[in-house]
């Protein structure tokens, strides 16, 4: 039976516009309130209460050409996917909620987008009948907890409960083709839709093995290690909007191990420059099937047989702690790069997510105001807030990143899949913003 739809599971990298800036190499910094995602040990560096929230927006295109010559391209439902990638933080020390007996202790909440894709091609497609269009709006809601051992050594570990929400894109998957036959006559609209909740886990260690003279760490280690999450969908299929038949599948999240190493060849009261190198190891090999299972018994295979990956990601920030123009103020320049493996072979690509190795070359701009500094000199930042409550700082954060994918070229495919055989060639572009205050 000819496979309707078929589903891939894209990693979101960028979960802060500050460490988006830097290529994500962050790991090892982890010292704004997106630590919840980056490492979570991290968040012990974090004094008072701390808020942060923001988005990107990602657009772009895929362009195939098949071995006859013919050419579409698919794009994101639009210049943009939407919704596009979010986050949110809080954190508290516990110290400065009068709780003087857990003084090394912080806890905070996320709320992030690690794992999505959209993604459309047109309804006449050579590769019609595999996909024309896929969503997956899911988002993971992150309560948190880190603590200092000691004085250079902190460890931090959260819950992972991966899930959809009706206020964020359609609250469901979405995998849409166009029938060959078979389950439904050909020509028709096939859709399966459904959705679930996924626990996970994560934890995270930081050691600071060198300090400067005043105490600020300037060689940093981390480890991270978020595990795996099994995401049982359950919905239905339909044909030209009506159902057919209840249906599930499962999406295997993967387990993702990361190591990190920063280092500050300039740290002082006047400047900072920071040096990052993490490594992650994607554990995509976890992704063996897609079955779709019908109410009545029939079972669509749909192989993967993903394997597992490495990701190298490099970034940098130099940061000016005190300007003379602008007194209060801190500005920061970042800049990363990050090379990503593909990880789904050629017999089982779907153009859904075109799989291919990747460049990710990114940039991006720091502004931090501190309770003396002002808007304009206008507006005092510390008396930004609500009533008693003021803002120690607040700050703006903004990256773009360019995602230059390899080309690649599919081959070995037959029968119904012979039409996902050609050259991909995609480009996308991200711009995020990041907002964050201290309390």
């Amino acid at each position: 039976m000819a496979s309707p739809v078929s589903a891939q599971v894209p990693r979101v990298y960028g979960q802060g516009a500050a460490a988006s800036g830097m290529g994500n190499a962050f790991a090892a910094q982890a010292d704004n309130p997106s630590a919840i995602h980056y490492n979570p040990a991290g968040m012990t560096q974090l004094r008072g209460i701390q808020i942060m929230g923001g988005g990107s927006l990602v657009g772009g295109t895929t362009d195939f050409g098949s071995p006859s010559g013919f050419s579409i391209t698919g794009d994101h439902d639009g210049a943009f996917a939407w919704p596009g990638p979010g986050h949110g933080y809080i954190t508290a020390n516990l110290q400065s909620l009068g709780v003087s007996l857990l003084d090394k202790l912080t806890v905070g909440v996320g709320v992030t987008t690690p794992f999505g894709s959209v993604m459309r091609w047109p309804d006449d497609s050579p590769f019609r009948a595999i996909t024309t269009f896929t969503a997956l709006p899911l988002f993971d809601v992150k309560p948190t907890l880190a603590y200092q051992l000691f004085p250079d050594l902190s460890i931090g570990a959260g819950a992972d409960i991966y899930t959809f929400a009706s206020f964020f894109g359609e609250g469901h998957a979405e995998l849409q083709s166009i029938s060959p036959g078979g389950l439904a006559p050909a020509g028709s609209k096939l859709e399966f839709n459904g959705k679930g909740t996924a626990p996970g886990f994560n934890v995270g260690a930081l050691y600071t093995a060198l300090r400067n003279g005043e105490g600020q760490p300037v060689a940093n280690l981390a480890v991270v290690y978020r595990s795996q999450a099994t995401l049982h969908l359950d919905g239905a299929l339909s044909a030209n909007g009506v159902k057919i038949q209840d249906a599930t599948t499962t999406l295997v999240l993967p387990q993702v191990i990361t190591g990190g190493i920063a280092l500050w060849p300039v740290r002082n009261t006047e400047r900072e420059w920071k040096l990052e190198l993490n490594v992650d190891y994607v554990g995509w090999k976890s992704v063996r099937n897609l079955d779709i299972h019908l109410a009545n018994g029939t079972i669509i295979p749909q192989p993967q047989n993903w394997k597992g990956t490495y990701a190298i990601l490099v970034g940098t920030e130099y940061r000016w702690l005190r300007v003379d123009r602008l007194p209060g103020w801190e500005i920061a320049l970042r800049g990363g790069y990050t090379n990503q493996q593909a990880q789904v072979p050629d017999l089982n690509f779907n153009p859904g997510v075109p799989s291919a190795d990747l460049h990710v070359i990114s940039t991006g701009i720091g502004l931090l105001c501190n309770g003396n500094g002002s808007f304009l000199g206008l507006i005092s930042c510390g008396r930004v807030g609500i009533g008693p409550v003021k803002a120690k700082l607040v700050g703006v954060d903004v990256s773009y990143q360019a995602f230059l994918y390899e080309p690649r070229t599919i081959s070995g495919n037959t029968g119904l899949r012979a039409m996902v055989n050609g050259l991909y060639n995609t480009t996308l572009h991200a711009g995020g913003l990041s907002v964050r205050a201290s309390f």
